[in-house]
């Protein structure tokens, strides 16, 4: 039986699952026996494919303790081996080929392709022969590493020092045929924005960014099927740095370009060493031409990409403005140089790109274009948000198109440099639509360090190995796939879940972009719900990593509990920052408490970077030295700046003093005794929150006891006299079966130290008993009705326009988005469209705002402006725009978020029905909040209402 592996992905860049035990059929690579199998390759093979076989003779080593041999020739009597080569240069090959034994037509014009197959009795005197045949030298090296990695060795093995374990024998599966090559033709990453960490790392374990050090991120590359590079450029110049840098990349298969801003294969830092005059083409062309001139000999005969166009040094804008006729002489005249240089192929062939990037994308939208063979790289806004994918037309262009992407960023409205922020569903759903609409040419992401992220590297590179066997559900297979790569798997899925638990937490909001405000202390309990979250995964993480054998201690510390619990760190630190505020305001004897509650989170901060300096005696030193606290604008702080705090002075010899307020409220009695403040509970409602708390609290620091009554029955106390050392949280609930429909009113009044006491105000309001019996879907409470929009019910999708459930995208960890397949033209009216369903029930009347969550994306084509449409009941449907608004896009990037809002009426109370119609591809919905009252302030907006299993 033939196994042909195609479809199914798995963790990175889509290793195939060939393993298998030992028995009848089954090639043994390394046999029961403890033999191993030779590894065979042409002597003519390139120097790049030598290196990937001795990679895999050492993997194959590290996960056995037997090094096969290497051989150029077949063995005699050799019984199983192993024949790599490239098609054209190994004469292994050829005679399969010739015999009819070998059938590459599959992969013979696929670039970076590869087959992998098992044969029996390929040659006389030969039992069995595991094949890997290139279509170029890459495809060669990916087969290589393909069985790296199958057999036990992740591509991280030495960038996280994930441990490979051992086995005794390896068998694969007999009769495997495999074909593969890449849809996107350059996969790639940016190393930028690399100082201090990784350039200070660098420095201490390489000298620099030379050979040595870029040798591991070839490596890395390869194993992950990737091929293309834009090097360290802020203090850099990769050719230049070191001459080997560039010799090496080509003979290992690398595909060297140069940043956005970096034209003709020379690095900014070079014209700062060699240029002459200054940087500006309208008054310096031949200077300039001949610097260019000098990148386009220095890879005359390399694998390349030309960077076309001209930015400003250092990564800003043309001195000279946006001055349209000038950019295209500049293109023109380098295109002369490629010309001059290239003479051993058309021009057409020499590979080009013009990244579209902030205000360039400008000059292409004002009639600026290239010509038809230069790829066009549109590029995100910073923040993951694609700002422009081909039109049908440009879709046809030879040069085709690609995107450059950011995991990390310096620059307005606030850098991100750290750690990962970026959950996997945003990363899916935005490539998965530049793919859709034509961009397979070059995909490259800015990385920052690299070392922070390489989860998200890894899902990018996978992805761009395939588009197409991704779907919404695969950011969370994947995790858990890659998790179980790492960890075993045996903790992939809690790895894997500690690993969406942060990425979702900073997808929500960026560690840099927190202040003690961003989550509301006051509602919803939001504040302390995020802390629920964050403190329970923490936990989680400290007892698994206690568990894990000590070869496992590094990697689980680099790639799930830096981070999980740095980032828990940084939120804690900005939430005991507003509690301190707060406490102080409210002079709360506890005001010192979460002074030092918040300077032991600043401490907690370090230690975790100094630990991960110290994994291994230090081989990570240096790497997370990114400052992140302290953040006031967009550039990043010198260092970690402490939080500014308040202090309380308490009485000696101690008292006690009694304070009394409710959550949200910015007063508390006794302060508020005579003014029109009173202490309010929020009110209750039948389906909405069964318990609200009124916090007695101690304004000096000797315990008192307090006492605790109520006006009416129906409020129900948790304690009605105790005891006050700090603070206590009295619990309020309702009796509902003792409380009339409609509105009624109490009070809670309590006694203490001093004088008088404090009167809470209490209001509950209860729907009559058939409203209550006859409700179902999501129910009004609380002054709301909040939804999930992956809650709802999907309806009319056809093959062409779908609402798609995507994974570990948004603030409620996953999203619904709009899908519509390119050049497939939306037909019909509304209510034959796709549409998402959520049956809703009212208790209030009248015109209500509903808000809808969308992320921050951007319509991709000029004629897109994220249109959806919404109707209750059989009302007319309304039609939104959600394209972003340049003056909103700063908070919209750093919320994560951004609100559309409109307005519903709602004519009766009772059962109806919410549909959000499809119209614009792109749409990406992540929640539906509707007020039936005032919405209190709060970050996330209000928790998901209550679901009442009676809604049909």
């Amino acid at each position: 039986m033939v196994v042909l592996l195609l479809l199914a992905f798995s963790a990175s860049a889509n290793a195939s699952n060939y393993l298998t035990a030992p028995g009848e059929g089954a090639f043994a690579l390394v046999s029961q026996e403890g033999a191993a199998a030779p590894l065979i390759i042409d002597v003519e093979a390139s120097a790049g494919l030598r290196r990937a076989v001795t990679d895999l003779q050492n993997d194959i080593q590290r996960v056995t303790g037997l090094q096969p041999l290497i051989e150029s020739t077949l063995p005699q009597n050799a019984q199983q081996v192993v024949i790599i080569g490239e098609l054209g240069r190994s004469k292994l090959l050829a005679q399969l080929i010739a015999a009819g034994k070998l059938n590459v037509e599959g992969i013979a014009q696929k670039w970076d392709g590869y087959l992998i197959q098992h044969l029996r009795h390929p040659f006389e005197g030969v039992e069995q022969a595991w094949i890997i045949a290139g279509a170029d030298k890459r495809g060669a090296i990916y087969g290589s590493y393909d069985i790296s990695e199958t057999i036990g060795v992740s591509p991280w093995y030495w960038w996280a020092d994930v441990p490979v374990i051992q086995k005794d024998n390896l068998y694969l599966a007999a009769d495997t045929r495999i074909e593969d090559f890449p849809r996107v033709k350059y996969r790639g990453i940016f190393l930028n924005d690399e100082a201090p960490a990784l350039t200070s790392w660098s420095q201490e374990k390489f000298g620099g960014y030379n050979a040595a050090f870029y040798e591991h991120v070839f490596e890395l590359l390869l194993r992950l099927k990737g091929n293309f590079l834009w090097p360290a450029m802020w203090n850099n110049a990769f050719a230049d740095d070191d001459p080997q840098n560039a010799v090496l990349a080509d003979e290992m298969g690398i595909v060297m370009s140069t940043s956005h801003h970096e034209p003709m294969m020379r690095a900014d830092k070079e014209w700062n060493r060699y240029g002459e005059g200054k940087w500006e083409y309208s008054t310096n062309p031949d200077n300039l031409a001949a610097f260019w001139e000098e990148g386009a000999k220095r890879y005359q005969h390399r694998e390349g990409v030309f960077t076309l166009g001209m930015r400003g040094q250092e990564d800003t804008p043309m001195s000279e403005g946006e001055n349209v006729a000038l950019l295209e002489k500049v293109v023109a005249d380098q295109r002369a140089i490629l010309a001059k240089t290239f003479t051993d192929r058309p021009l057409a062939d020499v590979p080009q790109v013009w990244t579209l990037y902030k205000e360039v994308q400008g000059f292409y939208e004002r009639g600026m274009r290239v010509p038809e063979d230069v790829t066009l790289l549109w590029s995100d806004d910073n923040f993951g948000n694609i700002r422009r994918l081909p039109t049908k037309e440009e879709r046809s262009r030879k040069g085709g198109a690609g995107v450059y992407y950011h995991f990390d960023y310096v620059g307005g409205p606030r850098s991100y440099r750290w750690i990962n922020t970026v959950p996997l569903g945003k990363v899916y759903e935005q490539m998965s639509q530049a793919y859709e609409y034509g961009a397979r040419t070059i995909w490259v992401t800015n990385v920052g360090d690299l070392k922070p992220m390489e989860l998200p590297i890894d899902f990018f590179l996978s992805m761009a190995w395939n588009p197409t066997r991704f779907n919404g559900d695969s950011p969370k297979a994947f995790t858990e796939q890659w998790a179980a790569q790492q960890f075993g798997s045996d903790n992939a899925s809690t790895v894997s879940s500690l690993l969406n638990t942060y990425t979702l937490h900073n997808g929500r909001r960026k560690p840099e972009a927190l202040e003690p405000d961003t989550y509301s202390i006051d509602n919803y309990n939001e504040a302390s719900r995020v802390a629920a979250d964050l403190q329970a995964a923490s936990a989680i993480a400290a007892e698994l990593q206690q568990s894990l054998s000590a070869q496992y201690q590094s990697s689980f510390f680099q790639l799930v509990g830096y981070p999980l619990w740095a980032s828990q760190a940084v939120f804690e630190l900005n939430r005991h920052q507003a509690l301190n505020a707060r406490y102080a305001a409210q002079q709360r004897a506890l005001t010192n408490d979460m002074a030092t509650a918040t300077q032991g989170w600043f401490k907690r901060d370090a230690e975790l970077t100094a630990r991960y300096h110290q994994l291994k005696e230090g081989r990570w030193n240096g790497m997370m030295s990114q400052p992140h606290i302290g953040y006031v604008n967009w550039r990043n702080p010198p260092a970690n700046i402490p939080p500014v705090l308040h202090t309380k002075a308490l009485a000696q010899p101690a008292v006690a003093d009694m304070g009394v307020t409710v959550a949200g409220a910015q007063t508390y009695w006794p302060a508020n005794e005579y003014s029109d403040e009173a202490l309010q509970l929020d009110r209750f409602t039948f389906f909405g929150e069964s318990s609200r708390s009124i916090t007695i609290y101690n304004r000096q620091s000797k315990p008192f006891t307090y006492r605790a009554s109520t006006s009416a029955p129906w409020v129900q106390l948790s304690e009605q006299t105790g005891s006050v050392t700090d603070s206590k949280n009295l619990a309020v609930s309702i009796d509902w079966a003792a409380l009339p429909a409609g509105v009624s009113k109490a009070q809670v009044s309590i006694t203490g130290t001093g004088w008088g006491g404090a009167t809470v105000n209490v209001v509950a309001e209860k729907p009559e008993t058939n409203a209550i019996q006859s409700a179902g879907g999501f129910v009004e409470a609380d002054g709301y009705i909040s939804m999930p929009a992956s809650d709802g019910r999907v309806k009319q999708n056809t093959d062409a326009s779908q609402w798609q459930r995507i994974e570990l995208l948004g603030r409620t960890g996953s999203a619904m988005r709009a899908w519509q397949a390119a050049d497939k033209a939306l037909s019909g009216t509304e209510a034959a469209r796709p549409y998402l369903e959520f049956p809703l029930t009212f208790f209030s009347t009248g015109e209500h705002t509903v808000d809808f969550y969308l992320s921050p994306s951007f319509g991709v084509t000029p004629d897109n402006h994220l249109r959806f449409a919404f109707a209750l009941d059989n009302h007319a449907a309304v039609t939104l725009q959600g394209a972003v608004d340049k003056k909103d896009w700063a908070k919209g990037v750093l919320d994560n978020v951004r609100k559309v809002t409109a307005t519903m009426k709602v004519a009766r109370p009772g059962k109806h029905v919410l549909r959000i119609y499809l119209q614009d591809m792109g749409v990406v919905l992540q929640k539906i909040v509707i007020h039936t009252d005032e919405i209190k302030p709060s970050y996330l907006g209000p928790p998901p209402s209550r679901w009442v299993v009676k809604a049909k």
